[in-house]
């Protein structure tokens, strides 16, 4: 756009907060907005770029287009343009503008420096410009791209903003909208997850390590860790640094990291608090990738204002920082332990992050005593720079990493979690325990909201409650292959062990069915001794090894389990040795199903390590770890699907009539009335059974009309307490007891005419949706239903983050205490499950159209052979709190 297109429109104040953000190859650069200082710097990459460069950004090989338009930007009368300036170690590196067209719409540019093209600076412009622009009303961009400037319409067609191209004699005339939508959304977290990932190389497989902070002598942090380092097998450089010593421990000792002769990947920091900041200057100088900080004492007084420090320093020198206060990385994989851990599990698949260093320990120490092998493990501390986030984008494309797990007392920014969990989820298994949530009972201002298991179990987390079934559980995950159901065969030398475990398997939700005819055959062929060959199978205290493995081959190859769960308790009457060698003969069989063997005590030991087996302790621990398992299984087998969840013409409608409303009350909440809620809720398919009317004889006309019984009830939905005060009238018979009904709710409120509800008396199953609100996931869709059914594994009730999924409804509704019985279970009578996962959806596109729907409660909600029925609703409406959805991409501040 030239300098002298005048818009029609008024000025608006444009500044931005500045950002950090990650460049596609790991650097850290700022996003801000333009200032009066910028002008040299800019004019300067102006000047610095190529004359190409010029013509596609101004249509002219010449400089003074851009000297015309730098001093169009800072003219002191120019209050039109919004501009934002992408800076690189105090280097201008990118420009992007918009100009003003019309209140809702501006033409947008970009200019890039040459050197720094391909490092993703034109997608991050273009993301904070449209969200600044969101701010100020502008729904639409504008461009004018020559056809042969490939890489900014690359930009533009990957950004994932809708839109749309029209070629014009050899130039594109772009238009996007501005709204952060699922394909933007997701566009930008690809970008993030693999930015993230490079940022993190020199952390997570650093090639050269320098220890800063330890003692001559022996004792304190810093000397913990090098001897950690230099006991491990790593292979890297490692340097020591002491501002006095020549050598500590017999290794010669650098004055500083700035005096060494390249960068180091890795800086590990034990000094003491105060003495952080200067490390971490040194390491900027140093040119170093990454630093851990063991230092602890940021807390208290003045700890914000110190830890802002550190953050600037790590930041404007492109330093990935870990901690304060963390206890190290591990990088088992290139032998490396730069931890203050005693043991180190053996190398494997797991890869570990834990907000809090002694829990992280006492995992990594858990997963040593099952046999669980460990790839990494990052004490994140006070995570003022890394968090879960970064490490998981870092684990989720790394082939030798088959699993993750996480402790967490916190999260940074939970929508951004919850996606790259659930990205992570899709491809490996994720186990987390949090931590804090007694203390985020009691406190508001606790980051582990009451969404937090919504956000686990909609992501495909597996929730654990203790480091036990965590690592109980991922061992199963890692050994073996994923349950392809809920059936499970218990096989057992004696029948009471398989009786109490049958038990606590249905309590997960298990399927423990009777074998059939045809396998029952072939156990007995198998183990003629055999007590039970149904499920349980007891094959008799006497069982010989080749019996054992001839009947689990029978089990694995009978297509009957998706798991079979051996129980061998030891005696004198066989080997046990032998016995536990002929669980293993029968791997072969029936690869893709799970293989389990339970055996107390002293057997334990014998038991482990047997190739194709995962062996427990405890009853308890097998069944808790194959339940997890299980349903993390049942999560991968629901195919994600892709909904629309653009804001089409219906949620403009709703959206702009709930703001029309509340604008009327000076935004002042509203609970709405029926017919208020009809507005609303009938375009999104909910609609309340029944009819309104309008006092005695009008209700019970439509009595007459709904058939009898009817149920009537006061419509007002500011009249509280209406059961207790009698203002609901159910199994109602008669016209003139309708009549005599509504009345009766005319004394009692103290007025003449009262609007009621009449209903017809709907019976069947009962369950609930509706919307609560999570401080930092905003609204929530709640489905309830089933008081009664089996504990255990079933649930009361289920969060899912909006927007919901047809597959996420239908996990919310099989995980209900209510789903046995809506599927024909104990003798009742099936019923069609469509309109119910169709009304958790509805409910989730509302709260995605409407985020002014601050509580909605549909409850009952009768679901029976003849469809759906929602029998009461509540719906409140208020100014929604803003939330970060996590784009624009940003690092945490």
């Amino acid at each position: 756009m030239t300098a002298e297109a005048a818009p029609t429109v008024a000025p608006r104040d444009w500044s931005a907060e500045p950002a950090d953000v990650l460049l596609a190859d790991g650097t850290i650069a700022v996003i801000r907005s333009l200032r009066a200082d910028d002008r040299d710097a800019v004019l300067e990459l102006h000047e610095s770029v190529s004359v190409d460069t010029l013509r596609l950004r101004f249509f002219s090989p010449s400089r003074e287009a851009g000297r015309h338009y730098v001093a169009h930007l800072f003219a002191p009368d120019n209050t039109r343009s919004a501009a934002l300036v992408a800076v690189i170690r105090g280097r201008v590196a990118g420009l992007a503008t918009a100009e003003l067209l019309t209140p809702d719409s501006a033409e947008v540019a970009f200019l890039v420096a040459d050197e720094d093209r391909g490092r993703g600076l034109g997608s991050l412009l273009l993301e904070h410009l449209a969200a600044l622009g969101r701010q100020h009303g502008v729904s639409r961009f504008a461009a004018e791209v020559l056809g042969d400037n490939y890489g900014m319409l690359r930009v533009f067609r990957a950004a994932g903003f809708g839109a749309t191209r029209r070629t014009v004699e050899g130039e594109v005339e772009v238009e996007l909208r501005t709204d952060a939508s699922r394909e933007a959304v997701e566009a930008a977290d690809r970008r993030e997850w693999r930015a993230a990932a490079r940022s993190l190389r020199p952390l997570l497989h650093p090639t050269s390590v320098a220890v800063v902070g330890v003692r001559r002598s022996a004792g304190g942090f810093g000397h913990g860790v090098l001897q950690a380092i230099r006991s491990s097998p790593y292979a890297g450089t490692l340097h020591v640094i002491h501002p006095e010593a020549e050598s500590i421990d017999g290794l010669p000792a650098a004055r500083s990291l700035a005096g060494l002769e390249g960068p180091v990947d890795l800086v590990v920091v034990a000094v003491p608090a105060d003495g952080v900041a200067d490390v971490l200057r040194d390491a900027a100088a140093n040119g170093a990738g990454a630093a851990v900080v063991i230092s602890s004492g940021f807390s208290g007084s003045g700890s914000d204002e110190r830890r802002h420090e550190l953050l600037e320093l790590a930041r404007s020198h492109s330093l990935r920082l870990v901690g304060p206060n963390s206890q190290g990385v591990l990088d088992n994989a290139d032998g490396l332990n730069a931890t203050l851990l005693h043991d180190v599990p053996e190398v494997g698949g797991l890869a570990v992050a834990s907000q809090s260093g002694g829990m992280g320990f006492a995992l990594l120490d858990l997963a040593r005593d099952v046999g669980l092998g460990v790839h990494a493990f990052v004490s994140l501390g006070d995570k003022i720079d890394v968090s879960s986030n970064d490490l998981l984008a870092a684990w989720m494309d790394d082939d030798a990493v088959a699993a993750g797990a996480l402790y967490l007392e916190s999260f940074g920014n939970a929508l951004k979690f919850a996606r790259t969990a659930r990205r992570f989820a899709e491809q490996k298994p994720l186990l987390a325990v949090v931590g804090g949530r007694s203390r985020a009972r009691q406190d508001t201002t606790s980051t582990v909201g009451v969404g937090v298991d919504a956000l686990l179990d909609q992501s495909g987390v597996i929730a654990c409650h203790t480091g036990a079934e965590l690592t109980e559980t991922a061992l199963l995950l890692v050994e073996q292959p994923l349950p392809a159901g809920l059936r499970v065969c218990i096989v057992s030398n004696t029948g009471g062990v398989g009786a109490l475990t049958t038990d606590r398997a249905g309590g997960q939700g298990m399927l423990v069915a009777a074998t059939s005819a045809g396998l029952g055959e072939a156990l007995h062929a198998a183990a003629p001794g055999a007590v039970d060959v149904r499920n349980p199978v007891d094959l008799g205290a006497d069982v010989t090894p080749a019996e054992l493995t001839a009947a689990l081959r029978a089990v694995l190859d009978s297509g009957e389990a998706d798991a079979v769960l051996v129980m061998l308790v030891a005696n004198r009457l066989t080997d046990r040795d032998a016995l536990f060698a002929a669980v293993a003969e029968a791997r072969p069989s029936g690869p893709e199903v799970p293989l389990l063997l339970v055996t107390p005590g002293a057997a334990f030991d014998a038991a482990r390590g047997l190739p194709g087996v995962t062996a427990y302790r405890t009853t308890d621990a097998a069944i808790g770890a194959l339940g997890r398992a299980m349903r993390y299984a049942a999560w991968r087998r629901v195919p994600p699907d892709q909904p629309e969840v653009e804001l089409g013409t219906r949620g403009v409608h709703a959206r702009t009539w709930a703001r029309s409303r509340l604008a009327a009350r000076d935004g002042e909440p509203e609970w709405l009335a029926p017919s208020a809620q009809a507005e609303l809720l009938a375009p999104y398919g909910i609609h309340l059974v029944g009819g309104l009317a309008a006092g005695p004889e009008s209700a019970a006309r439509l009595a007459d009309e709904t058939g009898y019984p009817v149920a009537v009830k006061v419509a007002d939905p500011t009249a509280l307490h209406k059961s207790d005060r009698g203002l609901v009238r159910i199994d109602v018979r008669t016209g003139g007891d309708v009549s005599d009904a509504v009345r009766r709710f005319a004394d009692e409120l103290g007025r003449p005419d009262v609007d009621v509800l009449v209903q017809p008396l709907v019976l069947g199953h009962q369950a609930s949706v509706g919307l609560v609100r999570d401080p930092q996931l905003g609204p929530l869709v709640r489905v309830g239903g089933g008081a009664a059914g089996p504990a255990g594994s079933w649930a009361e009730d289920v969060l899912l983050l909006p927007p919901v999924e047809a597959a996420d409804a239908a996990r919310a509704v099989r995980a209900l205490r209510l789903w046995p019985q809506l599927v024909g279970d104990h003798g009742l009578e099936e019923v069609d499950l469509a309109p119910l996962e169709a009304l958790v959806v509805s409910v989730g596109r509302l709260a995605v159209d409407v985020p002014h729907v601050a509580d909605l409660t549909l409850e009952p909600v009768v679901v029976n052979a003849h469809g759906l029925f929602c029998v009461d609703v509540k719906v409140r409406i208020a100014e929604p709190p803003e939330l970060d959805t996590g784009i624009p991409r940003r690092l945490r501040s």
